[in-house]
């Protein structure tokens, strides 16, 4: 339940920051160089699909579906690497959404439940 609630919020916020950053350019603002860098319409159309994604599984996960544990566990793990390439426009939120994907890794790994 934990890794499902989980998923569930954070895809609906990546959605959310996917539609603002595809709204509006000057959302977030990049700090330093890094190497890879993406134009903040790409990154909001990415976190938008992406969320969408984790915000189904996660509710399929609620739901119990016999597909969504395995899914649940690529999917955080695709989540972990997509704001650890974001680190550079908001770094705050972006070491948060990692902790939460592996807490959901964790959680969905070691469910002993089914």
């Amino acid at each position: 339940m934990f890794a499902g609630v989980l998923m569930g919020v954070a895809g609906i916020v990546g959605a959310l920051q996917g539609i603002a950053a595809i709204a509006e350019d000057d959302v977030y603002t990049r700090i330093g160089d890094y190497v890879f860098s993406f134009d903040l319409t790409t990154w909001g159309w990415i976190h938008l699909l992406i969320g969408i994604v984790v915000a189904v599984v996660g509710f399929g996960i609620l739901k119990g579906q016999d597909w969504a544990r395995g899914a649940g566990i690529g999917i955080a793990a695709l989540y972990v690497v997509e704001y650890f390439l974001f680190l550079p426009y908001a770094p705050v939120w972006s070491v948060i959404a990692i902790a939460m994907g592996v807490f959901v890794i964790w959680a969905l790994a070691t469910d002993s439940s089914s």
